[in-house]
This record gives C-alpha cells, structure tokens and sequence, in this order.
C-alpha cells in the first residue's frame, strides 16, 4: 500500500508540473503576435507566472497550517473544479494592446483573465501534496524534498519537449486541448491523493506543532534565515531572465530560447534537492573562474561569436543557480517547516521577475539589472571563505614599524557580513582594480590602439586576471567585478561612441556615432537598424540595408515612381522616406513611440524631416494597425520590421500574408526585408507565396566590397511578391533577382510554426 501511495503521490506532482511548465511557452506564444514579437512578452509573462506561483504556493502553505486534513481535502476538491470553466485556454476576444504606453499592466491583466486560475490551482500542486505526503507514515515522508526534484523532472521534461516536440507538430489550439485534457486528469489523480488523506488510509495527520520525525535540521527558522532564502532565490530568477532577453534579443524571441535558461534552471533543482551529483564547494569554487571570461565579454561589450557567448552565458547562469540553490538546499528546514521553505523560496523568485520586468526598465536606461545581479551573485558564493582570516601577524613592539602598524590596521576587520570579516582591504584592492581598469581603458584608446583585439585584451584580460587573485574572498571579488565593468564604462566599442540610449518594453535603443565620425547609427541589441551620413551632401542618401546600389535601391528604382501608395511597417530611421516622390502618399508603421521620437530627432537623424513630408506614422503592431487600412489602400508594401536581428515571426504567417495582400491594390507589390544572421527565411516565404498563388523573386546582396562598406553600405536579403509577373516590372528580367521556388518547405499560420526547419546550421 505504501508504494501505490508514493506512486501516486509521484505521478500527480510529475503531471502537475509537466502542466504547469507546458502552459507557459503555449499561451506565452498565443499572445506574442499581439505585442510585435518583443523579448519583453516572455520576461513579463515569467514576471506573472511566478507570482501565481507564489500565490499557489502561499495557499499551500495557509490551508496546511490552519486548516485539519479533511477540511484541507473539501476545499482544494472544490478549487479543482473551478478552472474548468475557463478551459480549454486561448486569448479572450476584444484584447488589444496599448499604443501610446507600456503594455506590461495590460499583458499582465490578460494573462491574469485568461490563464491565471488554471495556474494557480496547477501551481498548488507540489507544495500541497508534498504537505500531504509528509504527514504519512510512508519511510520518506520524513524528507519529502526528492518529490520536489521528481516534479521539476516534469517541468523540465515539458519545458523540452514544448519547443522540439509540440510545438513543430501541434497548432496552438490543439495544444489548448490537450493541456485541457490533461487538467481533467490532474484533477482526478489529486482528489484520489486527497482520498487516501479522508480515508487515512496508512495516513496519519498530526498538528502542525507535532514533534516531527526529521532530526537533521534543527535551527529555528528566523527572519535572517528568512531572508537569506529569499536573496539566494532571488539571484537565479532575475539572472534566467537577464539571460532570457539576452538570448531573445540576440536572435529571435521564441519558446525555443525561451525554455533553455527555465530548463537549467528546473536542472539545478533536480540536481540539489534529488542528490547533489557535485560537491557544493567544487561548484562554489568554479564560480569565479568562469564569471571571469563572462565579466571580460560584458567589458569588452562583444557580440560575437555568438556559439561562443550563448555557451557561455547559460553556464554561468547554471552554476550560480547551482551555488544558490545549493546553499537553499543545505540550509532547507525539517519537513514540517516545507511549505514555509518553499513559500519564501517563491517570493525571492517573485521578486527576481519584479526587479527584471517592473523596476529595472523604469530606473535603468540599459539592460543594467544583468551585471548587477552577477556581483551580486559573487557576493553570495559564502562557501569559499568559511572562516575570516587571521589579521595580520602581530608585529614585535621591538621590531615594529610605523608604516607595519598602520599595514596591519588596515588588515584588521571592520564587521562582519554573513559571518565573515570584511577589512578595509575589501574596498581598496578593488577601488584599485577599478582605477587600474580605467587608465588601461583610456589608454589604450589613446593610442589608437584600442579597437583591436590585442588592445581589448589588455584593457579588460590583465584586469580580470588580477581579479582572480581576489576570488578567494567573495566581497572583495563582487566588488573587484564590479569595478571593472563601471570602468568598462569607458569604452568606445567598433559599433561607435554612444550619443543616445532609450529603453522601452520592446528593447533598448542605442544612438551612435561611427568610430570613423562619419555616420549617426541606430541600434537594436547588436544589430544596426539604419545609418546616416554627416556628409552633407550625403544626408538624404539612404544607406545600410537600403543603398542604391542594393536590392532596395533597385526596388524603389524601377517600381517606386510608378506607385501612387506606399506603405512602409517599420520605421528605423526613417531611410526609406529618400526614395519617396512627388504626389506619392507614404505611410509608415512603427510598434515602438521611442523608435519615431529618434527618428524625428534633428541633432541624430533628419531623414523624416528632409524626405518624409506630412507622412503619417501609425503606432501599434503591424497587425493590428495595417489591418484597420482600407482595402486595396497600397501599391507598394515594405515589410521592414525588426526585433533586433530577426523578423517577427507573426509577421511571416498565412493569416499576415492575406491580411497584405488585401491591402494591395491591383497590380501592387509585396517586399520583404529577411537579412538575418540565424535564420534562412527564404522558405517560409516561398511557402507562403505558393499558398497564396503568388510569383516571388528573391536577391541575396551578400558581397558588399571595401568601398561601398566604407560608404555605409550593408549587405542585405530581400523577396518581393506579387499576383503576376507582369506586377513586378523589370525586376522579373533583372539577373541579380531569382524566382523563390523550394519545394516542401514549411508553411507557418498564426497556430503553427517552428524555427527549427529554418535554422542556419553554418
């Protein structure tokens, strides 16, 4: 009997968390058409999820401690039954971001209507039954923490699986269903383990303040202890987030990326509270040594290659989660104090989402939180120095020295923090460290010696080698890290002087000034979104992605002076307006206001003043704004937007594609701007071209030469459609374009997509 009870204990937490950690990529993806493709969509969706979380976890831990186990089984039977109402799940009707502010409270309300009762009700799953399980006279019912480790098993297994398995083979509704399905059985199987505590059958319930069975941990549980749990849950939460957006703003923000840090994340808790497979120290000691590198990448402000930076990114992230996590899991209490663990385990999860989501984009310019929080991390790895050292030596009133007893005093401690001594030292050697940084810095770009790498190394590499003799005393290490990357601060990277920064919801947007002084510049993440000369005599000419010379030259060259209407979704800075002429109506579509406030700022860029005219800009998602334009309204339409590197995937689907072409008016034209570092859209759009019945020709203008580089030009890829051949002019006669034509390739809707068919694998 006891081990049918274990099984089925076991098989609810594993199904609750496969559920649980199912439903949030699944309806993450649902909403992410409404809010342009940004990374933000997931970090805020994260921020909700784990405050539903605690939520579950704070009724787990209310009803186990006030309420006897009858009445404990009554009132979860009947929360059970409530989420069925609301299933299965999908977007309510009517929803509609905001255009003119920062839709995190409407993303926030949508996911509370929409998925917030399953969730919360899944979310109770592991701490209740986890309680339940502990009152039992089963033998692990003293230390039911590997149950918690086996539901992160199934967490784990779903975050995985979303993206390489359901995802490329099930439309969204589908998944709905299931996940629907799969509630029914959860709540079958939780009220036959609620069953098993009405029936006490092998079940004994005693009080809360009952003598408990585990003797391993006896320290009382304070405010300090309290505390501590919470800042050691609080670093890996808000650092998988900071990693998160680094990975969506890098190459596309999609479940696929996002699951990979919740993964390792799921991971160490497997790993911690299921057996630790790596002694604690070994892991506390490996911490610096790859912070390091990482501390050097963020200095040096580099952006590639990024099959090196991703790796590295994710195994720092992995073992500070490891050393955090490992430190919860050494200090977790005895088994009646386990919802109380896991109840402020979850608020220090909670508050990592808020401080990522809420309060870093409202005080922060720059994705600061990241840095941040890895000194902090550093400051956290404790277990390197168990003990203070010795202050230094005596010195013989004989032999002593004034400048030896002032050495000494310096050595000798001024408090304590977290039980270990902190002396002055901890703050002059990294002040140093600092200043030594700086001078390097300055210097090194004095000589015109700083743009290479040897330079770089030298700035950043002798610094953070110098750090590593600190990392034996995690305060004086934390701050030596942090000095260096405030120094960093100093840097003038290859992508220029930084004149402007803006962070919005949708990312961070960066004004600068080209190392040669030549061009004013806008960047998204690390990708130039458009370039303009100080040239005076070259300020009206549009450069990077839509030179003369290139396939948007050639576009607006042969076909712009014959159309009457222009549509234009994606703003930049405005380099398209060039090409606009006389009596032609332009309008331009832009998700992000502080994208058109740069745009239309005279002192950075003056292309919508000199070219654009009256020409309106409309503000919101393509989707959404487009689709109010009236029909046939286009005769040429240029889908230019842009989520950093990559395009936003509900942008490239049947449902958009028809929502397009009934825009153009007869004989108009489609083109699609696909350059792209990670993916080969080339496909997806010749699929959605053959749905449609529409003829595509496509231009790969790679080869960009020294002079035309030096000029501002840069390469680019592009795909323009129409109804006929004859619609594309001379474009169709013209060699350097290509008829799109590759058989078999996958058709992606509003419900189905997936970018593993379309990864560049080189």
């Amino acid at each position: 009997m006891k081990t049918i009870v274990l099984m089925l204990y076991a098989a609810t937490m594993f199904l609750g968390a496969t559920l649980l950690f199912m439903v949030q990529p699944m309806f993450a993806r649902m909403v992410l058409p409404l809010l342009g493709g940004s990374p933000a969509v997931w970090n805020t969706a994260m921020l909700f999820y784990q405050v539903a979380l605690l939520a579950g976890y704070g009724y787990a831990h209310l009803i186990t401690r006030r309420l006897a186990a009858r009445s404990q089984v009554l009132l979860h039977g009947a929360l059970l039954l409530l989420p069925l109402v609301v299933l299965p799940l999908a977007v309510p009707a009517g929803w509609q971001p905001p255009t003119d502010t920062s839709p995190v409270w409407w993303l926030l309300g949508l996911l509370a209507v929409a998925v917030g009762l399953p969730f919360f009700v899944v979310s109770t799953t592991s701490p209740l039954l986890q309680a339940w399980f502990a009152r039992t006279s089963h033998p692990l019912a003293a230390d039911p923490y590997p149950l918690y480790a086996a539901s992160n098993v199934g967490s784990m297994l779903a975050l995985l699986a979303y993206p390489t398995l359901i995802e490329p083979a099930l439309r969204l509704g589908d998944q709905s269903r299931i996940w629907a399905g799969g509630y029914v059985l959860l709540a079958g199987l939780t009220l036959a383990c609620a069953l098993v505590v009405w029936r006490g059958a092998g079940v004994v319930v005693p009080p809360a303040d009952a003598p408990e069975r585990d003797t391993s941990s006896r320290q009382p549980i304070t405010m300090l202890r309290r505390a501590r749990w919470v800042l050691l849950a609080f670093v890996p939460s808000s650092l998988m987030l900071s990693v998160t957006a680094y990975l969506s703003t890098n190459i596309a923000p999609v479940p696929l990326l996002w699951t990979i840090p919740l993964a390792l994340y799921l991971l160490t808790f497997i790993l911690l509270f299921g057996g630790r497979t790596i002694p604690h120290q070994i892991i506390a000691r490996a911490l610096p040594i790859l912070m390091l590198p990482l501390v050097f990448t963020l200095a040096a402000q580099a952006t590639g290659p990024l099959l090196l930076l991703l790796p590295l990114h994710l195994l720092v992230f992995f073992v500070v989660a490891m050393v955090c996590h490992g430190q919860m899991a050494l200090d977790r209490p005895e088994a009646r104090h386990l919802t109380e663990f896991y109840l402020w385990m979850s608020v220090g999860g909670a508050l990592g989402g808020v401080f990522n989501s809420l309060v870093a984009p409202l005080v922060f310019r720059t994705v600061l939180e990241y840095p941040l929080v890895l000194v902090l991390a550093c400051m956290l790895n404790a277990n390197l120095q168990r003990a203070a050292p010795q202050a230094a030596a005596a010195v013989s009133p004989r032999r002593a020295l004034p400048w030896r007893e002032r050495l000494a005093m310096v050595g000798r401690p001024l408090f304590r923090l977290n039980g270990i001594a902190v002396s002055a030292w901890d703050m002059i050697l990294p002040l140093g460290l600092g200043l030594l940084t700086a001078v390097l810095v300055l210097g090194t770009q004095r000589l015109a010696f700083g743009a290479t790498q040897a330079g770089v190394g030298v700035m950043f590499g002798v610094p953070a080698l110098l750090c590593f003799l600190l990392s034996r005393r995690p305060l004086r290490f934390a701050l030596g890290v942090a000095a260096i990357l405030l120094a960093a601060g100093l840097y003038v990277n290859t992508q220029g002087q930084l004149l402007h920064v803006e962070r919005t919801f949708f990312g961070t947007h960066r004004v600068l000034l080209s190392q040669n002084g030549q061009f004013h510049q806008l960047a998204h993440g690390p990708t130039l979104h458009g370039t303009q000369s100080l040239d005076p005599a070259r300020r009206d000419t549009p450069l990077s992605y839509y030179y003369a010379s290139g396939p948007a030259g050639q576009l607006f060259g042969t076909l712009g002076p014959t159309r009457r209407s222009v549509a234009v979704v994606g703003l930049g800075v405005g380099s398209l307006a060039c090409y606009r002429q006389p009596g032609q109506a332009w309008t331009f579509y832009e998700i992000d206001a502080a994208v058109e406030r740069i745009a239309r700022d005279p002192q950075f860029f003056t292309f919508l003043a000199d070219c654009a005219g009256d020409t309106p800009v409309r503000l919101g998602d393509a989707r959404l704004t487009l689709g109010e334009a009236s029909p046939q309204s286009y005769d040429l339409l240029v889908m230019d937007a842009y989520t950093s590197d990559s395009v936003p995937i509900h942008l490239l689907t049947r449902e958009a594609l028809a929502m397009y072409t009934s825009k153009l008016a007869s004989g108009g034209v489609l083109a699609f701007h696909i350059s792209n570092q990670f993916f080969d859209l080339h496909p997806v759009l010749s699929a959605l071209a053959d749905d449609a019945g529409l003829v595509a020709l496509a231009q790969d203008d790679l080869a960009v030469s020294a002079e035309e580089s030096a000029a501002g030009k840069h390469g680019s890829q592009w795909v323009v459609m129409a109804r006929s051949v004859g619609d594309l002019g001379a474009l169709a006669d013209d060699p350097r374009w290509y008829r799109l034509q590759i058989p078999g390739a996958p058709l992606w809707t509003d419900d189905y997509s997936s970018i593993l068919g379309v990864l560049k694998l080189r």
